[in-house]
């Protein structure tokens, strides 16, 4: 499979310069040269397919041939090492929860897949790569621990400074070795915005191998297919209109349903839940796209003023508006509104939910005032115990740490607090 760049001004690559690349030489994002659907007879059939089955016949044609089948094989074993339930609230209404795994967030996948396939990539390379990565929370803490010792792989995260939770900034600035994390003065916009400029810096290229392991990243991205799939096959022989409401912030997890969408998954409509960083919410009602400043809410990851990954969602609907809006709703909630989904959910359901997931329950409560005889699925990203102060306070209860959680809860905070870019530059280069 090879890859082109969304800005046209750069030369087609293969996938293994595509992850290690990033970004192309142009600014764009890489984006498949073709989307072959599975046959019909895997989805007649996934019943009978393990989890790692499923996404080893999912990611294949992406990554071939230059991940051997194999490989491939191993590489999707080890990422997949959790669970993914479906958690029903009623008859309308499931959460696919996406916190089994390593740092308790649905970034774990992508994170472990694309570190193995640069670890595989990188085995017979004496030259180091520099994994260079923006977070809003969970993005650093799944990176940390997916590259975790990779050889020859060094990785720095940049995380905006009082933005992210405390059980989060432990996550990414706690596990030392290969793992460093900047503290930058300012938003994740800011953050991104360095990413960015350090990838077309030539000064700074010339003398490193950079790359970046947000859903910029081909192989952080495109896992997340899995997800959508996953969920289908725990739920299709009880529902047949299957709508996933998923909260929303760079818009890559959605952008990644939409890709098992083309694959030939049966999903009848995707819902864009968005905090009050809500550019694509106004998007599909004025048919303007403005990104602005993020602004800080308690659903932190989704602090997002300039979503990346919108731009591989409107090619996949071939910049048509009115296709996209055929199978795009999106809606816009604000932190008391959030607030009251978490408290309803445990009053109703005995369920507790973190900030992100009750955003994407309140689409899911929308959108089903729209099409009632739907069954919408919500995306429960983090598990709540990473917002333990906002959990607590909103529904009274006092919560335990899984041992994921306390696992880092004791160890000590290493950070390089920065401002600007040359600081970032300065520190990659010292």
């Amino acid at each position: 499979m090879n890859y082109y760049s969304l800005n046209q001004q750069a030369l087609n690559t293969s996938f293994r310069d595509a992850v290690i690349k990033g970004l192309a030489p142009d600014k764009g994002l890489y984006f498949p040269e073709s989307i072959t659907p599975l046959p019909q007879s895997f989805f007649d059939n996934i019943d009978n397919l393990s989890y790692s089955e499923i996404a080893f016949e999912a990611i294949k044609q992406f990554v071939s041939p230059e991940i051997p089948e194999d490989i491939l094989k191993t590489i999707v074993e080890e990422t997949l090492s959790f669970d993914f339930p479906i958690v029903k609230l009623n008859e309308n209404i499931s959460t696919l929860e996406l916190f089994h795994g390593p740092t308790m967030a649905f970034k774990d996948v992508g994170a472990r897949f694309m570190a193995r396939c640069l670890g595989y990539f990188n085995q017979d390379n004496d030259k180091e790569v520099t994994v260079l990565v923006a977070t809003s929370g969970d993005t650093g803490g799944a990176v940390a621990n997916g590259f975790l010792g990779v050889k020859g792989v060094n990785v720095v995260i940049l995380y905006p400074s009082g933005k992210v939770s405390d059980i989060q900034e432990k996550q990414l600035t706690t596990l030392g070795q290969n793992i460093k994390a900047l503290e930058v003065n300012g938003t994740f916009d800011d953050c991104q915005a360095m990413v960015k400029t350090a990838f077309l810096d030539e000064s700074l290229t010339s003398q490193m191998q950079l790359t970046s392991a947000n859903s910029i990243n081909v192989a952080r991205w495109l896992p997340q297919l899995f997800y959508f799939m996953f969920a289908y096959k725990q739920l299709h022989k009880q529902y047949k209109d299957i709508v996933f409401s998923v909260p929303s912030g760079n818009f890559g997890n959605i952008c990644a349903g939409m890709m098992a969408q083309q694959l030939g998954l049966p999903i009848k409509h995707f819902v864009a839940s968005n905090n009050a960083n809500n550019v694509v919410t106004r998007y599909l009602i004025t048919k303007l796209y403005e990104p602005k400043p993020s602004v800080q809410t308690i659903s932190n990851a989704m602090d997002v003023g300039a979503p990346s990954n919108f731009i591989r969602i409107q090619e996949i609907y071939k910049n048509d508006f009115e296709n996209l809006k055929e199978n795009l709703t999106s809606f816009s909630y604000s932190d008391a509104e959030t607030k009251e989904a978490m408290l309803e959910m445990y009053k109703d359901f005995n369920y507790v939910a973190d900030p992100h997931g009750a955003v994407g329950y309140l689409g899911c409560k929308d959108y089903l005032e729209l099409e009632p005889d739907a069954h919408c699925v919500f995306l429960e990203t983090a598990h709540p115990t990473k917002f333990l102060d906002i959990v607590e306070d909103v529904i009274k209860e006092k919560q335990s740490f899984p041992e994921q959680i306390q696992a880092v809860m004791d160890k000590e905070k290493e950070s390089v607090v920065i401002s600007t870019y040359d600081d970032l530059k300065d520190f990659l280069l010292k």
